[in-house]
């Protein structure tokens, strides 16, 4: 059975770090050796499909869920913490849901228990717009990009994803062909009857909709013992646009 990448930093508590769509555990890595120097032995996952992890043609949320089972059974993580974001946050609530004896605190970044419409798919018409035969470097990968993703963050956060799989021949970490025929995936729901009892925080980006007030009752339903806390001048991808403050709000409720 093929097992998830990741990097362990520090000793303690284990904490479970689970990235986005089209992400990797590298975007994790400064804020993950901050929590490592605060008591956490810190599993930065790479989830399947994504990073260094293996590729496959099954991709859902209980098949990642199951995979992250699997991880706490090979590392021997008895109980840990976890911080998922956006997909990441999707797989960290079914699996708490599915296996909450297995989670001692949650903690969601931007992201609700609802169902979204796809809205990947410019970004995804754009990574499936470069020829890897034609394009031989970061730079020409992003002049095409470009033509559909104005925002050079967004372009950036992608462009990390490319590495020489070979000499002179690039190529994306991430399995596009599958997250691309997938991706309704993505945006489901988790299950009407999932529960997880137990203390779970949802942090939101001031300037983000992917939660919005309507969807507090619908959390309270899932996550009966969870509060939601705003982080104002960020987005969706709160942890980058405003890592201080949200180091600062996760660390003071990991440690209560």
């Amino acid at each position: 059975m093929q097992q998830l990448y990741s990097k362990i930093l520090g000793q303690g508590e284990p904490l479970i770090i689970l990235h986005g769509f089209l992400g990797m555990s590298d975007n994790w890595k400064t804020l993950g050796n901050q929590y490592a120097e605060n008591g956490f032995e810190v599993h930065l996952v790479d989830q399947r499909n994504h990073g260094r992890s293996f590729h496959s043609d099954a991709f859902s949320y209980e098949i990642m869920a199951a995979d992250l089972y699997r991880y706490c059974e090979t590392h021997q993580l008895r109980k840990t913490d976890i911080i998922g974001h956006s997909m990441g946050g999707k797989t960290a609530m079914l699996f708490a849901t599915m296996y909450p004896e297995k989670v001692n605190k949650l903690i969601i970044a931007d992201i609700a228990p609802k169902y979204y419409p796809v809205h990947h798919q410019t970004i995804l018409n754009g990574l499936l717009s470069i020829d890897f035969k034609v394009t031989k470097s970061r730079k020409d990968a992003d002049k095409q990009l470009s033509r559909y993703i104005p925002e050079l963050g967004i372009r950036q956060f992608l462009l990390k994803n490319i590495y020489w799989k070979e000499k002179e021949q690039l190529a994306f970490r991430f399995n596009l062909t599958v997250l691309n025929d997938n991706i309704e995936e993505i945006g489901k729901a988790l299950p009407q009857d999932a529960v997880f009892p137990e203390k779970t925080l949802f942090v939101k980006g001031g300037n983000s909709k992917y939660i919005t007030s309507q969807d507090e009752d619908l959390i309270k339903k899932h996550f009966p013992d969870s509060e939601i806390a705003v982080i104002e001048n960020a987005g969706h991808w709160i942890q980058a646009e405003n890592p201080k403050m949200f180091f600062s709000i996760t660390s003071a409720f990991l440690k209560c």
